[in-house]
């Protein structure tokens, strides 16, 4: 809840400047209008499931079940009074599992550094710096070594390349396989690492 907290509140900048991302852009804009959510209410699981492997569908799914996190557990905001920055902010937390699945990272510490490393790059959020820049305090001497090496010029470098992630209506990019939509983002094929 505080890590959300400091999103918000430390958003002021940032948070515009994604808005005008999305407002020039025209999948952007048509989320903007249209305001999807990504609630366990809005997603049919089955068939999400019963998608191709590599599919965004089915990989989220799996990423979400591997990981036993759920969409649901992004908290609504409540330090950003116009509403719609308080889409962009909610927007964000959304499609946060949506980049572990299109980055290749799990949930654990190293992966969690990774995506606010590729996070803080796209989207300028001082909580994402924060977390990329202190997350690595408790990883080991090997994972910090990997991470230096591989794994945060990798993030960064899609980071700057990709388009912004904001601008991708993935509710509608289901049946599209993870590997195209990498493609077509810019985002560059993860390390052959242990994560």
């Amino acid at each position: 809840d505080m890590v959300a907290v400091l999103g918000e509140t430390t958003g002021c900048l940032a948070l515009p400047n994604l808005r005008d991302k999305m407002k020039h852009h025209p999948e952007g804009y048509r989320i903007l209008q249209e305001r999807p959510r990504i609630r366990l209410s809005t997603l049919n699981m089955a068939w999400l499931r019963g998608l191709p492997d590599g599919s965004l569908g089915r990989e989220y799914v799996r990423f979400l079940e591997d990981n036993k996190v759920s969409p649901d557990t992004r908290m609504p905001p409540k330090f950003v009074d116009d509403e719609e920055l308080a889409y962009v902010i909610q927007r964000y937390r959304e499609i946060h599992d949506m980049m572990h699945t299109l980055l290749g990272m799990p949930t654990n510490l190293l992966g969690e550094v990774v995506v606010k490393w590729f996070e803080a790059v796209q989207t300028g959020l001082p909580m994402c710096v924060l977390g990329a820049a202190f997350g690595p305090v408790h990883l080991s001497a090997e994972q910090l070594q990997v991470l230096a090496t591989k794994l945060v010029p990798w993030a960064i470098r899609s980071g700057r390349n990709a388009s912004c992630i904001l601008n991708v209506y993935y509710e509608q990019r289901w049946e599209q396989t993870v590997e195209s939509l990498r493609e077509e983002i810019g985002i560059f094929p993860p390390p052959a690492v242990q994560v």
